[in-house]
Formats: C-alpha cells, structure tokens, sequence
C-alpha cells in the first residue's frame, strides 16, 4: 500500500471550512445554515461547507448581473480575456497536486488520476478556450432590401456574449465540469454563477479562490453552495439569468429546461447516457476487452458516457465476456490516496445503495454475474460487475445506473449490432472496436450517439463538440460549439 501524503495546503483548506463566494466576499449562508461533506472512501465527515439559501442566489446572480452590465469587465478586449484565462490555467497548473487531492477526498476518485487526468484535462481546455477569446468573428452581409430597392444599405452580423451564465454541474468530474462551462464563458465575456453538486463543491471553491488570484473583476465569477432542490431552484428560476447550462441527470435536465422556457432562458443541456461498445468479429479482441473494461471501470463507472453496454459478435463473446472479468477481478479497490488502487469508491452511500438495487434486480429476474455483484466498506465500495444472460429491454440494459456494472449482449453481424446500439432513449457516446475501415464507416452515421470512438471509448479533446441526441441532452460542450452556445447574434442593417 503506497499512500500519497497530503499537502499541508489540502488540510488547511478543508480544516477552515470554506466559504462561498458571492461577488467580493466570501460569505456563510444567509441564515448560517451549513451541510457536511463526507470522504466516499471512508464515510467520515470532512468539513462542513455553507447552504445556501434563495436570497444567496439572488445576491450572486445580482452580482453577476453588476459585473456583466456596469463592471470593467463589460468593456474587456478580446486579448485581455485571453490572457486572463492563461493565467487561471497557470494557477491550475501551479496547485494540480492540491486540486487533485481535494477532488480525491471530496469525489472518492483516485488522487493520481485526477492529476493526470481530470485537473490537466481542465487545464488544456481552459488553455484551448483562451485562444478563442480573440477569434469570435461576426461577418459583412450584402443585402436586398427588396421593399426599398432605391437605398444603400451597410449590413453586418456581430456575436456578442450571451450574458449572466448559471452554471449547475455534477458529483462525477466536479472540477473538469465546471472548467467547461467556465472556459466558454469567460472567453466570451459572459459572467457566471457556479452551483456545484450538493456532495462535490470543493474544488469549485478553490477554482473560485485561483479566478480572484487570476485578477477577474468582482462578481465575474461566483459560486454558491448548497442543495439542488434550494439554491439549484433559485438559480434555474431567476429571471436575470441569460443562460443555464448543466450537466447531471436526464430527469432533473428536463425539468430545467422546461423551466428555462418559462424565462426564454437559453439553455445547454448534458445529460445522461447508456453507451454501446460494440466488439466485431474481426477487433483486436485482447484490446477491444482491455477497452470494455476501461469504457465500464473509469471513475467507478460514474461517468456519463461509460460503456455500460457491450456488444460483443457472438462467436467471440464469452471470451470476452470471460477476459473483461478477468480484469474486473483483478481490480484493487481501494482509498483515492492509495496509488496501488485501481478503483476508488461511490461517490455516497445513496448511489451505493441505488447501483447495488440493479445487480440485485439483475439476480431476481434470472441474469448471471460473470463477477462481482458485491458490496463492502467503510466508504461506498461496490465491486466491478459483469452481467449477461440479459434480455435487451430489461432496466439493466435500458436504465443508467451510473456504477462500475456492465451488462453484455451477444450480436449476430453489423445490423443486428446497429439495432441493439439504437434501442435505448440515450445518445451520448459510442464505440466501435473493429479493424475493418469500411464496415466502421458504414455503422458510424447510423449510430444515434454524439461521439463515436473506434478503438477506443471515452476519449474527449478541447477541439471536439461533445453531447448527446435524444435523452442525453441539447447543445454541446467544448469546441467552437460552446463558444455559440454562450453567444447570442445581432444582425445589424445601417441606411446609408
């Protein structure tokens, strides 16, 4: 067991309770009400953090408001906000360690993968919307005007900033997420308001902590905790708000957009996914396994695009159906801190509870575990599962249930492989393991999913647009997409 030391400046942090910040000050609840934090990988109490109430959220969005409207950073040029969002990613990168392990205690995720992955991935991709920042065009349109045919006209079209952001992000990548809808917004000149997940808002206040350090005017960035049902609410519903952008559950996505008409609040939505991985006849089946198990495994399964769906061509599945469990058996589970684990914990007992109701749900109606299927602690462990001997329709197929478990479905030939991908009401991701170039570019447009990897599953970069179709969710994150998503168009018509 080789576990990591924390830094001096974690314990400090966590140990003086953090505060929210609401334009320049940093502020308990309204009514002093708090909400413990607890470490996945043990169940004890980490700090205590504010609750905050619907006068909080007003105040930050006020504040946004101010900041956006009347504050210096309304008048900030292009090369200004790109250099600003240069130098919070060098921060980042000056405090990855402290960021990784507040994200390992807080979240349950190993503290070296975090490093490796979550904190440097959020870096790169504040360093790729940086660049953006001064290459937001509009264009010259030349115009008809047909019901004034003897006039000259000078028409244009500008993009400008969207506005107050409200930013709502989830338990399972609480930094990088929150980065995403940050990185868009501050390139473009929007102000944002950052409700992280009621178990996860550490590294949300740190970030807030480095923007100050950064030089950011006031109120540019805010962030308030506390209960989706109170200040998640508040935020959705206020009418000063010019956009809501979330990531989190189809269910509560839903809500939010039927909310987010009520104001004419525009929206982003990333939400839920159940991703095939498909494994073809003639895949490199050792790899297509290690992949499936990767796609399945990662972050505990918690992650919304996971391969929790497996396709494998029936003549190969049981071997790889028996080399996957193989490696899940193999797995050590373990503290985030221990840098011998390969699997860290639930991220509470809740989704403990809700991810072992599925495997039992699994043994009731007959299915087989080719492993796994157990619980333990302290902390919210759940072993990683392999299940087949599953009908298609059944709710462990059809279902999220954002855990290391995977159900595994044998195919017939390619369209029979495309039908089984297709029949599920989510769209986020896909993968193809296959080496036969032309078969992949005849199942790549036929598959209802917003990413499609090929040898290869969950793999994300800043230049690449990623959401879903269906019930995973509108808009995108990342690329040039979210620069249109946290922009508006104003069309511009001058009689010479």
């Amino acid at each position: 067991m080789a576990i990591a030391t924390l830094l001096p400046a974690t314990t400090a942090f966590i140990q003086r309770a953090p505060r929210m910040l609401i334009g320049a000050e940093w502020v308990e609840a309204a009514d002093g009400q708090t909400m413990p934090l607890h470490n996945p990988a043990t169940g004890e109490q980490l700090c205590v953090v504010p609750r905050a109430t619907v006068d909080d959220v007003d105040r930050a969005v006020l504040a946004a408001r101010q900041a956006f409207d009347d504050s210096p950073w309304s008048r900030t040029r292009p090369r200004e906000r790109q250099n600003l969002l240069w130098k919070l990613a060098d921060l980042m990168q000056r405090d990855a360690e402290l960021l990784a392990q507040l994200e390992c205690l807080n979240n349950g995720k190993s503290a070296a993968v975090a490093q490796a992955m979550d904190v440097q991935l959020a870096i790169d991709f504040l360093r790729y919307m940086a660049g953006w920042a001064t290459k937001i065009e509009g264009s010259s349109v030349e115009v008809s005007v047909p019901l004034m045919p003897d006039q000259q006209f000078h028409s244009f079209i500008r993009r400008e900033a969207v506005g107050v952001v409200g930013a709502i992000v989830a338990w399972n990548f609480p930094l990088l997420l929150a980065c995403w809808k940050l990185g868009p917004a501050l390139a473009t000149g929007c102000t944002v308001v950052l409700k992280p997940a009621d178990e996860t808002p550490l590294t949300a206040l740190k970030l807030a902590e480095l923007v100050q350090e950064a030089g950011y005017p006031d109120g540019v960035f805010n962030v308030v905790t506390g209960t989706g049902i109170t200040a998640g609410a508040a935020l959705t519903h206020n009418p000063r708000v010019d956009k809501l952008t979330f990531t989190g559950s189809t269910a509560v996505g839903k809500e939010i957009g039927k909310i987010a008409m009520d104001n004419m609040t525009r929206v982003t939505l990333e939400l839920g996914g159940k991703s095939p991985t498909i494994v073809m006849a003639d895949a490199d089946l050792g790899s297509a396994a290690a992949g499936a198990a990767s796609a399945i495994f990662f972050n505990q399964g918690q992650v919304c695009c996971a391969g929790s769906r497996l396709y494998v061509q029936r003549k190969h599945f049981d071997n790889v159906v028996a080399d996957i469990a193989g490696i899940a058996n193999a797995m050590k589970l373990g503290s985030g801190l221990d840098t011998s684990v390969d699997m860290g914990p639930l991220i509470s007992a809740r989704q403990q509870e809700r991810v072992w109701r599925y495997i039992e749900m699994g043994r009731d109606s007959g299915a087989t575990l080719a492993c796994g299927g157990e619980r333990f602690g302290p902390g919210y462990f759940v072993k990683p599962t392999v299940i087949v001997d599953v009908d298609q329709q059944h709710s462990l197929v059809q279902e999220e249930i954002f855990g290391p478990v995977l159900v595994a479905i044998p195919f017939d030939d390619e369209a029979d492989a495309l039908r089984l991908a297709n029949d599920s009401p989510y769209g986020l991701g896909a993968s193809i393991w296959s080496n036969d170039l032309a078969a992949v570019h005849r199942m790549i447009p036929r598959i209802k999913s917003g990413s499609v990897w090929v040898n290869c599953h969950s793999a994300l970069d800043p230049a690449l647009p990623f959401g879903g179709y269906k019930m995973s969710g509108v808009g995108r994150e990342m690329g040039y997409a979210a620069i249109e998503h946290y922009t508006e168009l104003k069309s511009v018509l001058i009689k010479l």
